[in-house]
């Protein structure tokens, strides 16, 4: 089972791309279609496992019918022939979710190489790696369109110039990088110039380079390369925000992110404010097979929730306690004073737990977004934030205003609709996808 949280722990998610591992293009070829030859075997393999498997579950199935009909043909049999073909449908659904290996294209090919450059061997990724970065690298097109053709026209084939440099800062702006970010990045910039010649092409390496060092800074600062449960206690990340940001699909999503990944996981729906939410969430557990903890009642105490939650999740030695929250605004003080409340029950009830305050943020809302993480850091005790719907946004860029100017960790980010487009968040990764040409 692939491993989300963890994935990255030997090599960590944050990697500037290594010396050694930065390969030619012709090595670059050769390294992926080795990479493209296993991944094909080795799905292979796994959809002769799955056969294997579902050919031992009919056999089964058939026994255990032929046995109940047996004991009682007129009760069971219809009854049994449904619970063998629900079972059959739920494996021909399974089927449906794998991840397929595509063709040996570009996107594959450019997937292959950003792995490579962060030091990782032919066999040290897996094929939902591909897919993720494949899902990354579309998801930013927006964001790469109103950037990467007009960067690549101010910065030709001549060395830079300080007038490239200018149109460099309004095309940072324009992308909603942040004024912090931009004057960052810009003086770096300007430094190199005043000590050295610097063509198109190192040009765009080092503005890479600094585009990463400002999404990392407040990662390193946190002390938390990538965010994970912790095994043994209790881990419980509460998810903040306004209405309409994908909240409570986020945290369902961390919800599959986690089994995925092994640990065991808990939902409190603690959304009582907006109509319909326990409901939505109810669905998520569903869909995660994730338990729920929540008080169909009108007007329930978010608190109360929160408060059995810990308890249930305590009993159950559960890895990690997901809380969903009301959507609110920054101006409506007794929304921000329930938060308040319910991270004083945590704690009171956990105060060994490792707890996350997660500010989930709408990509698309730019500059708005980052004043949102501003209002929210002191009342909701922020510790990161979840970066939502960059698929359908034109202002990737906030990402770094964020980073620069909030001084949050962005731990997660979305990029599309499925229950796989949420990932921990990788900086090198992201620049890669947002600075390609291909």
């Amino acid at each position: 089972m692939k491993d989300d949280f963890l994935q990255d722990k030997k090599t960590p998610t944050n990697n500037k791309p290594s010396e050694n591992s930065s390969l030619a293009h012709d090595e670059s070829l050769d390294w992926a279609k080795q990479a493209y030859l296993q991944l094909k075997q080795k799905q292979k393999e796994e959809k002769e496992i799955r056969e294997k498997e579902r050919n031992e579950k009919e056999i089964s199935n058939a026994k255990d019918i032929d046995n109940n009909i047996q004991k009682n043909v007129n009760e069971d049999l219809e009854s049994n022939i449904l619970v063998q073909n629900k079972l059959l449908d739920s494996e021909d659904l399974k089927e449906e979710d794998q991840i397929k290996l595509g063709d040996f294209d570009d996107t594959f090919t450019w997937s292959a190489e950003v792995l490579a450059a962060q030091g990782k061997k032919v066999d040290q990724f897996s094929l939902d790696d591909i897919d993720w970065l494949s899902r990354l690298k579309q998801g930013l097109e927006k964001t790469r369109k109103g950037f990467v053709t007009d960067l690549l026209d101010k910065l030709g084939d001549d060395p830079l110039t300080p007038e490239v440099l200018d149109d460099l800062e309004t095309l940072l702006l324009r992308a909603d990088a942040g004024v912090s970010a931009t004057d960052q990045i810009l003086d770096s910039l300007r430094t190199k110039l005043n000590e050295e010649v610097v063509e198109a092409s190192e040009g765009l390496r080092f503005l890479k380079e600094q585009l990463v060092n400002v999404l990392e800074k407040p990662i390193k600062d946190s002390g938390v390369d990538l965010l994970s449960p912790k095994k043994g206690c209790l881990n419980i990340w509460m998810l903040v925000g306004v209405n309409g940001v994908g909240k409570t699909t986020t945290l369902g999503k961390l919800a599959s992110v986690a089994k995925r990944s092994g640990f065991s996981a808990m939902i409190a729906a603690a959304d009582t404010f907006r109509a319909a939410a326990v409901q939505q969430v109810r669905v998520w557990g569903e869909r995660t097979g994730v338990e729920v903890i929540a008080n169909e009642s009108k007007n329930a105490d978010p608190a109360s929730i929160v408060f059995d939650a810990i308890g249930a999740s305590k009993s159950k030695n559960i890895d990690l306690l997901l809380v969903d929250t009301a959507g609110r605004l920054q101006t409506k003080n007794n929304l921000m004073e329930e938060l308040k409340k319910i991270r004083k029950i945590i704690d009171k009830l956990a105060p060994k737990a490792n707890v996350e305050s997660l500010l989930v943020l709408d990509s698309s809302q730019g500059q708005n977004g980052l004043r949102q993480a501003l209002a929210f850091a002191d009342s909701a005790e922020l510790t990161g934030v979840i970066l939502t719907k960059l698929d359908g946004s034109s202002r990737g860029g906030v990402a770094m205003a964020v980073a620069s100017e909030a001084k949050l960790p962005v731990r997660f980010i979305g990029a599309g609709e499925q229950i796989r487009d949420l990932r921990p968040f990788n900086s090198f990764e992201f620049i890669e996808a947002l600075l390609t040409n291909r």
